[in-house]
């Protein structure tokens, strides 16, 4: 019995070290540097490719985050599922090109007070256009 003890500790140790390496992978840390600020447009709902649109159709009461490809450009999807009243904005604190991957980091801003009083459900979601790259996103 002492000797499956001493297999077994070992074995844990390596699992949960591994755990955590593998998190660890998901965030960006502080030793990422960012090598730019990405430029983008903010699309209106006439401008998103159809099929996306009836992608974000099918995704719009539950939060995602999506990306999609049409050969020129990569578009960069954020929602937040549904909410209670309309008013609400996505703010986009940055857009960077970092070595290994492109990071979009969002907001969701609540409505004015005049806005929550109407108890009107909404589905806030925002499409960004950006140069096409083979990079990965990771969202925040």
């Amino acid at each position: 019995m002492y000797q499956m003890k001493k297999m077994v500790r070992p074995a844990l140790l390596a699992a949960c070290i591994l755990a955590m390496f593998s998190f660890a992978g998901c965030r960006k840390t502080q030793e990422d540097v960012k090598i730019q600020e990405l430029d983008y447009t903010v699309l209106a709902e006439k401008n998103i490719p159809t099929p996306l649109l009836e992608e974000l159709e099918v995704r719009k009461k539950e939060e995602f985050r999506i990306t999609y490809e049409d050969g020129e450009y990569l578009y960069l999807c954020v929602g937040y599922g549904q909410q209670e009243s309309g008013g609400y904005s996505i703010q986009v604190k940055e857009l960077g090109l970092y070595e290994d991957y492109i990071l979009l980091d969002t907001t969701l801003l609540g409505p004015s007070h005049d806005e929550a009083a109407k108890k009107t459900p909404s589905y806030p979601y925002m499409v960004l256009r950006t140069e096409l790259r083979n990079t990965p996103v990771m969202f925040e």
